[in-house]
């Protein structure tokens, strides 16, 4: 009984692990293709649902998905609500384990061929580079899968005579809340609701458990892998804790639902398949999560404002996305990254746009604007703490356009620090209107969705280069004959310069924003255009 304790727990510890290691590789190979998904479907609840599913499916890894779509929220490219559909979706597609293990671990002896497979895969990833090697790791994960599996069937195979169904709490209202009990506390200890389900499996396949006991224990599963998201949510941003709550509450709800519908699902599924307990568990478990998210889309906006109102807040700080947490996941972290670039350039334009004003009497930039560079210093040191795979070359470009926009940020900081360049912009005659051009294409630009983008901004600034020159032939010419001193030609210079460095770095901020939040990123410098010194 000792030995087969022992063996049942070291295949659940090599199935555990081969989890680990298969969901790993599968999110580095796939997160590209995860964020292109959940971006572009995602534009209901509904169509979340489906991306969400899609997306775990394929990382197996419900977490992952999450992580992503708080970096999507926290960046302002989705929205709450589309996010809790995506919860909805992940919930499903992580029901993917357990069809994989009923379907094909437990009616096929694999180990056989897993145990020659290990050690291939382990080669490769020793040998191979970048995908590889992670190739190699995502088979080697594969493969201790099936082999801690096998474990598990060898161990409970002779333990017919003790481990039994009389041995667990019975089929009744008592017994079903500690099975619920049994399987919550299990997913939290082992931080896998796919093992614990590979377990119960296992020992529904062997007779050591019927079917609604089974189905009890998966219920708390379901609850109990939200444990996750609250200990990520911990201290974290305010859209972690409303993604976590939103994940909790809605798994407690399908979790309530199917409990109370237990006395009727499943005799009905014991009816339908009698010799095949484990696919009926995870047609109960699948449908649940279905049956959930087919009950929550409809009420979805008023279930997001009712997290909204449990997790309140303003207006959030400019660094608040730039959590630690959120470093596992490259992309998510320049999601951050971007997110506080974002509110830090919005900052930035708004106070020229107030400056530039033709309402303005006084130009007041240097106090905000000292407030806004410890937020990007903190931004660039978060940046520096990202770690890109060498050989993940759309994250590369992506990641440098991320450090060139914050580059461009500090210099517009800089700029907006030398308040005595703005005055005469305001009090010349003749630089007034390109000031006040200047000035209201920032206010557009403070404001997402207005229309100011990169390629208008660039042609503003080709503008304001050619009125530059013209001007300072017109100040030379002034100076010339006396309506100017030679001190006000210097200045009224110094001024031209500092409105066309502006407008410059307005346009590449707008570019390497623009770059930064698509895939437009993953393309070659030539592509992009490189970038210009400032004048």
């Amino acid at each position: 009984m000792t030995s087969q304790l022992l063996l049942l727990a070291g295949g659940l510890g090599l199935f555990l692990f081969g989890m680990l290691a298969l969901t790993d590789a599968l999110r580095q190979m796939a997160s590209r293709q995860v964020r292109q998904v959940i971006s572009r479907f995602t534009t209901s609840p509904l169509t979340g649902a489906v991306a969400g599913a899609a997306t775990t499916a394929l990382t197996q890894s419900s977490s992952a998905t999450l992580v992503t779509v708080i970096g999507f929220v926290g960046a302002g490219m989705m929205t709450f609500p589309q996010a809790i559909g995506v919860i909805y979706g992940a919930n499903i597609g992580s029901t993917m384990t357990g069809w994989i293990v009923a379907v094909v671990g437990l009616k096929f002896k694999l180990a056989a061929v897993a145990m020659p497979l290990l050690l291939a895969a382990v080669l490769l990833h020793l040998v191979g580079k970048g995908r590889l090697s992670r190739i190699g790791m995502m088979l080697a994960g594969f493969s201790i899968v099936f082999i801690g599996l096998d474990m598990m069937q060898e161990a409970v195979s002779g333990a017919e005579t003790w481990l039994t169904p009389d041995r667990l709490p019975p089929d009744t209202l008592g017994g079903r809340l500690w099975l619920v009990a049994a399987g919550l506390v299990l997913t939290v200890v082992i931080q896998s609701s796919g093992a614990g389900m590979a377990a119960v499996l296992v020992l529904l396949a062997a007779g050591s458990m019927t079917l609604a006991q089974a189905v009890a224990m998966v219920i708390g599963m379901n609850v109990g892998t939200t444990f996750t998201g609250i200990l990520a949510a911990l201290g974290g941003s305010r859209d972690m804790k409303r993604t976590a709550l939103a994940h909790t509450a809605f798994n407690v709800i399908i979790g309530a639902l199917a409990f109370v519908s237990m006395g009727v699902a499943v005799p009905i599924l014991a009816a339908l398949m009698p010799d095949d307990g484990p696919t009926a568990l995870v047609v109960f478990h699948t449908g649940l999560n279905v049956a959930g998210m087919l009950l929550m889309i409809p009420v979805t906006r008023p279930f997001a404002h009712l997290i909204e109102r449990l997790i309140p807040g303003g207006e959030p700080s400019l660094t608040e996305p730039l959590h630690t947490r959120l470093l596992s996941d490259p992309q998510a972290a320049m999601d951050a990254t971007l997110s506080c670039a974002n509110g830090i350039a919005g900052a930035l334009f708004a106070t020229l746009g107030t400056n530039l004003h033709p309402a303005a009497r006084q130009i007041h930039s240097a106090a905000p604007t000292q407030r806004l560079e410890q937020a990007l210093e903190d931004a660039r040191d978060y940046l520096a703490q990202v770690q890109i795979p060498a050989d993940d070359t759309p994250a590369r470009a992506r990641y440098s356009a991320l450090l060139h926009l914050l580059d461009h940020l500090g210099r517009m900081a800089q700029q907006l620090m030398d308040e005595a360049h703005m005055t005469p912009l305001l009090g010349d005659p003749v630089l007034r209107r390109p000031a006040r051009v200047l000035g209201a294409a920032a206010r557009r630009a403070s404001i997402r969705g207005t229309g100011m983008d990169a390629e208008k901004m660039e042609r503003l600034e080709r503008l304001i280069a050619g009125r530059t020159a013209t001007l300072r032939r017109s100040a030379l010419l002034r100076e010339h004959v006396g309506l100017v001193s030679v001190a006000g030609v210097f200045e009224l210079t110094a001024s031209m310069r500092w409105m066309h460095r502006t407008a410059h770095n307005m346009a590449r901020i707008l570019h390497y924003r623009r770059l930064a939040a698509s895939d437009a990123a993953a393309q070659s410098p030539a592509q992009q255009g490189q970038d210009t010194p400032s004048p």
